[in-house]
């Protein structure tokens, strides 16, 4: 963050404050106190950090921000609401910076399409990113404080449960590129319906100027609908990725997986100055880019081909994008493959949903294996939808033709249930690890292929390190 004084913290907000001090970052949390930060006393449901204010100061603040009247020993500033003030500060910081700005959002994938974006935008800027999961109104601007003179670009990743947020979120981002990968029905409890889950995420278009590039997969049957909105398509540069579709303008094809890699072509269309020929000084011409990526699942090309497009339309050359594109590495347990005893163990627990759950079962159907197993765990947050949409990824782990289907938790016996309705017979309900960790080294050979996927309270990496440990013996 580069160097601002609390004076003028406080006339972007609209309050005033009797101190001139020097603010050099910001901080809401006392345990990552940096000499001369600012730090905002945020009040939650369960916490009120302005009972921190004073041991932020002797912790090396420089100032603090308050919303209630507290006796503060240093330097401050009064806010009426200081989680807003957060929001706005860093819209007004984030004003300072003339710099390519990536919006992204989705459903599902957000996070890893971010990776692949960010190593595609860094191959020719120095580039920022969102760390973790820092997507929301707190955590978006401590991202935007990152920025400072040496920043080229950034890369910003928005999550939303309700309407408004994204409207909060690319309003303080103010991008010049904006970004949706899919509609699914993450939050659907709290949208109503994938219609509301498109209008909240379609949220992203309020704080970007007319004719900047809005990018969509116009393979996803929800953002193909953007294509018939004359306001959306009047106002900015839509510009679309796909596999399937035919009108996309970036179009993966000749897809190959193999060995824990994909390979696959992008074609599109660019754009060529030429010398006037009769009256015409630019030319269309078809342009074709081999790509690699280190993972595999149909989703992770949707993730590559959307960080290519960001790349192409930022002016990025196209091998460039594809060496940054071969250098992405799966970051924690998001579909990481591995072979451990001859067995193929597609470790995909990081999170899940309804549209993620379907994602990791059509790559363990893809797979090349003797026997495909699914190991498969609860995905939480589901509100009232939850037995539906468990009962349905059983019915497409039927679909899929996998040929075993353990599965854990409370919900997961839907999972079953819905494989069992589909006609498969050889699914298994488990409430216990220790059980469902047995049945599977009882199950797994070598030339084998299994996936674990299950939200991350699930803990499934208990029985990953399980069986992987027999497995190696």
């Amino acid at each position: 963050m580069e160097a601002l004084t609390l004076k003028e913290f406080a006339k972007a907000l609209n309050t005033n404050t009797d101190f001139d001090t020097q603010i050099n970052a910001v901080c809401i949390d006392t345990r990552k106190i940096t000499k001369g930060c600012l730090f905002i006393c945020i009040k939650g449901e369960r916490f009120d950090a302005h009972q921190f204010a004073n041991e932020a100061l002797s912790l090396g603040a420089a100032a603090v921000m308050i919303s209630e009247d507290i006796e503060v020993n240093g330097p401050f500033v009064k806010v009426e609401n200081t989680a807003k003030a957060l929001l706005d500060l860093s819209g007004y910081y984030r004003s300072k910076f003339d710099i390519p700005v990536v919006a992204l959002t989705g459903s599902v994938g957000k996070t890893t399409t971010k990776e692949f974006t960010y190593l595609v935008v860094n191959s020719k800027f120095n580039a920022i990113k969102t760390q973790g999961n820092l997507n929301n109104e707190i955590g978006l601007p401590q991202m935007l404080f990152q920025i400072d003179n040496s920043t080229e670009a950034a890369v910003i990743e928005m999550g939303m449960n309700h309407f408004g947020e994204i409207h909060r979120l690319v309003t303080a981002t103010k991008p010049t590129l904006a970004m949706i990968t899919n509609i699914g029905v993450s939050h659907i409890e709290n949208l109503g319906s994938r219609e509301g889950i498109l209008r909240a995420k379609l949220e992203i278009l309020d704080g970007l100027k007319e004719g900047s590039p809005f990018i969509i997969n116009v393979d996803n049957d929800m953002l193909k609908t953007v294509l018939d909105k004359d306001e959306i398509m009047e106002k900015y540069n839509v510009i679309t990725f796909g596999i399937e579709s035919e009108c996309a303008n970036y179009k993966a094809k000749n897809i190959k997986e193999e060995n824990g890699s994909t390979s696959f072509d992008i074609e599109y269309t660019s754009t060529k100055i030429i010398p006037e020929i009769n009256g015409v000084t630019g030319k269309f011409y078809l342009c074709s880019q081999h790509i690699v990526i280190p993972t595999i699942g149909i989703h992770n090309i949707y993730n590559a081909l959307a960080a290519f497009t960001v790349g192409i339309t930022l002016g990025i050359d196209s091998q460039k994008a594809a060496d940054a594109l071969s250098n992405y590495v799966p970051a924690g347990m998001r579909q990481k493959s591995v072979t451990v005893g001859g067995i193929t163990s597609i470790e995909d627990c990081y999170n899940a949903s309804p549209d993620s759950m379907n994602a990791a079962i059509k790559t363990l159907a893809n797979t090349k294996a003797n026997k495909k197993i699914a190991v498969l765990g609860d995905m939480l947050e589901l509100g009232d939808y939850s037995k539906k949409a468990h009962f349905e990824v059983g019915q497409a782990v039927a679909d899929n033709k996998i040929d075993y289907l353990l599965a854990y938790g409370n919900d997961a016996k839907y999972i079953v249930d819905g494989a069992k309705e589909n006609g498969m017979k050889n699914a298994f309900y488990f409430n216990n690890k220790e059980e469902l960790s047995n049945k599977l080294f009882e199950l797994a050979d070598k030339g084998d292929a299994v996936i674990f996927k299950a939200s991350r309270g699930m803990k499934l990496e208990d029985v990953i390190n399980n069986v992987y440990d027999r497995w190696k013996k």
